[in-house]
């Protein structure tokens, strides 16, 4: 009961120590080290397809499309990106960050 009776009597040196005690308070925290990002490697898996000969419509109907609507069923997926050209697709297939890369090359795979 010695910090309260002290306080009541002496509102000065309790609103002091309040502000020393904020004080120290915001420069320890100032003084914290910051810690770069941990580094994550994105689930990400890409899917390349060539096909000499055929043109970039033939590439996104016959062999991007179709790719595309089977990967989309794979459980996990976030996003999926392609693009076709001249005898040549590129599907890349990024799942959420709690899937296994293994698991979802192998889903792909399948």
């Amino acid at each position: 009961m010695f910090l309260p009776e002290l306080c009541i009597k002496r509102p000065v040196l309790a609103t002091v120590m309040s502000l020393a005690i904020i004080l120290i308070g915001v420069i320890t925290f100032l003084r914290l080290p910051v810690r770069e990002y941990p580094n994550i490697d994105a689930p990400i898996v890409s899917v390349r397809t060539v096909y000499p000969g055929a043109s970039a419509e033939i590439m996104e109907s016959q062999v991007t499309q179709p790719l595309e609507d089977s990967l989309a069923g794979i459980e996990g997926v976030r996003t999926i990106k392609s693009v076709s050209r001249e005898e040549v697709s590129q599907i890349t297939v990024e799942f959420l960050l709690e899937r296994d890369v293994d698991a979802a090359a192998n889903d792909v795979r399948d």
